[in-house]
């Protein structure tokens, strides 16, 4: 009888600890991500899951628009390259009226700047090395009058848990001479980051995404001054892509929208209170773990005066060939206040990567232009670039415009040759077969 009940508490004591270790995990994960533990239980909200489902078939496919003139630009690929540009931006770097390229070369270890002078000559120039570089923005940081390079770094482009990551500063002199400040150093791989005044102090702080592998973090750096930035964590997990920076919820301060890719899909927006301090919100969840998120903009889609997101799932690294999947396509989350969001399927697109919002036909809507990383590229009518054209009404139609080159990772939009039209830049991240249409830096010109 003794033998009996020392097995009976024997087994209470088990099963009471396992309970205790499964909470404490729970505890611990919700702590990291900045959900609540009912939230973490509850997984994506059945309504999103349900619209994802519902909304496949959306955008009708018209036919092919041929309406922009391609170009490469920069340093030509030669016969023994295989270009990996991760990040294309356009601006105009030294001032001089012409809009210009930044480009963050991966296979390169380098920024360069395909600098437009005169107009309609691009010469490619390296400004700055740095280890796996995946995103630049030209910001005046220190807030001296022109314009510096903000970077992201990996360290190295392809998956690690290594501490390599940098936060990276192009300190430029007014004079297009460019000093390298590290920021931040040795730690998980950097993926984004952004400026802007987080706290309401008057000068730039930073969002930066960090994507590791399988740690990672969200974090805001706050600008002490003379180049110090003091961290801030907001969030501890995986595959962060992007850290945005906008108004989400209308109270005149700076918010940080982050994508989050790897197992978890979710999209979180961490709502400022005007002084740097944040609470998380999660807008967007995916039941599927491999829903290949691959880059999100925050942009007013439907131009009602507040901040939607714009998000594109195509990534398929993980796939052998990586060919894309099925589901991979585009989708908009409307703002609806309070930080409420609607999901909306615009459509399906192969491969689907940094979409970008402008009006390229001139009709008065937004139009969303994408790029593919990922098709079946032993097809010729793969897609490697689209425009979801607008009707006005939050309708899109599918309209292909390139199969040529392939593997275009990065877009960007913007006035390249001054006419008043959105022009397009484009990065090639040849990283698998075929090796047959490639390209590094391409300029597609509007014309209508």
């Amino acid at each position: 009888m003794a033998d009996s009940r020392s097995e009976i508490t024997r087994i209470f004591l088990l099963v009471a600890v396992t309970v205790v270790v499964v909470v404490a995990v729970f505890l611990i994960q919700a702590r990291r991500s900045g959900l609540t533990v009912r939230e973490m239980f509850s997984g994506p909200p059945p309504t999103i899951t349900e619209t994802i489902e519902a909304s496949r078939a959306t955008a009708r496919v018209g036919e092919r628009i041929d309406f922009l003139t391609p170009r490469p630009v920069g340093a030509a690929v030669g016969p023994d390259d295989r270009p990996m540009v991760a990040h294309v931006s356009i601006a105009d770097l030294d001032r001089d009226g012409l809009n210009d390229i930044l480009v963050a070369d991966a296979a390169a270890n380098r920024i360069t700047w395909v600098r437009q002078s005169p107009a309609g000559t691009f010469t490619e120039i390296t400004i700055g090395e740095v280890a796996g570089p995946a995103h630049t923005q030209a910001v005046d940081l220190d807030r001296d009058g022109d314009l510096d390079v903000a970077v992201a770094s990996l360290g190295v482009l392809f998956p690690n848990n290594a501490k390599i990551g940098s936060v990276i500063v192009l300190e430029n002199d007014g004079r297009q001479g460019f000093t390298k400040r590290v920021l931040a150093e040795q730690i998980a791989r950097v993926s984004d980051v952004r400026a802007g005044d987080l706290d309401g102090d008057g000068d730039l702080d930073l969002a930066v995404a960090q994507f590791g592998y399988d740690q990672g973090e969200t974090r805001w750096m706050e600008n002490l001054g003379g180049w110090k930035f003091e961290s801030h964590i907001l969030q501890s997990l995986s595959g962060p892509i992007n850290a945005e920076i906008a108004d989400v919820d209308g109270d005149q301060d700076l918010d940080i929208v982050s994508l989050v890719s790897q197992e978890w899909e979710e999209i979180y927006v961490f709502v400022n209170d005007g002084r740097g301090s944040f609470t998380s919100n999660r807008i967007f969840g995916a039941s599927n773990e491999d829903f290949g998120s691959s880059w999100i903009t925050v942009v007013d889609l439907d131009r009602d005066g507040d901040a939607d997101v714009l998000y594109s799932n195509g990534d398929a690294f993980d796939y052998a060939p990586p060919t894309g999947r099925n589901w991979n396509g585009l989708q908009w989350l409307e703002n609806r206040s309070n930080v409420e969001f609607r999901y909306h399927r615009i459509g399906d697109f192969s491969g689907a990567s940094s979409p970008q919002a402008a009006d390229m036909d001139g009709d008065g809507d937004i139009d969303v232009v994408v790029v593919s990383a990922y098709n079946n590229w032993e097809r010729p009518d793969a897609w490697s670039l689209a425009m979801f054209e607008n009707d006005g009404q939050m309708g899109f139609t599918l309209r292909p415009i390139a199969t040529t080159p392939t593997h275009l990772i990065t877009l960007a939009v913007g006035d390249l040759d001054g006419d008043g039209r959105p022009d397009l830049a484009t990065g090639g991240m040849h990283m698998s077969y075929p090796f047959d249409r490639m390209s590094k830096v391409m300029t597609w010109m509007g014309r209508r």
